[in-house]
């Protein structure tokens, strides 16, 4: 796994959650209290690194997370900005990715979900974090569903 620093661009409050998570490895941040951006509670955080794409350099950044069949679901929320999150434009131009979930550190493919399985994975992160689907209606874009598929080197 390539080596990470936390980006300095990022707000104070997701710094320290990566830190948090990084030093613990996981035992401190994997269950992350969304409250403090007006979530329901708890919810489980891995952290994703991908290959910037103007950069080329290793980018990492905590994101909410499911489980689904074939490995792990995210959702690119940017609380439902115009716009689509870095770190998915990100994995669109180079999805092979790095995913610590607690202390599990593992490769990923990435394929963003289409039609009747999006809806299926959209309504189970919505059951995780509720503030999706305000996201949703925040936002003129389809809130893109990103499926992480483990695989070994």
């Amino acid at each position: 796994m390539s080596e990470v620093s936390v980006p300095a661009h990022l707000p104070e409050l997701i710094r320290n959650h990566i830190r948090r998570y990084l030093e613990s490895d996981g035992a401190d941040g994997h269950m992350w209290d969304s409250s403090v951006v007006g979530g329901a509670g708890l919810v489980p955080t891995l952290l994703l690194t991908t290959t910037g794409r103007k950069s080329g350099k290793p980018r990492m950044i905590p994101v909410v997370y499911g489980k689904t069949e074939a490995g792990y679901v995210i959702v690119a929320s940017k609380a439902g900005a115009p716009s689509h999150p870095a770190w998915y434009l990100n994995l669109t131009a180079h999805p092979e990715v790095e995913v610590q979930i607690g202390a599990k550190r593992f490769r990923a493919r990435t394929r963003t979900a289409t039609g009747a399985e999006r809806s299926t994975l959209w309504d189970q992160m919505v059951e995780i974090a509720p503030l999706y689907s305000d996201y949703q209606t925040q936002t003129k874009r389809e809130i893109p569903v990103v499926i992480l598929e483990p695989h070994g080197d």
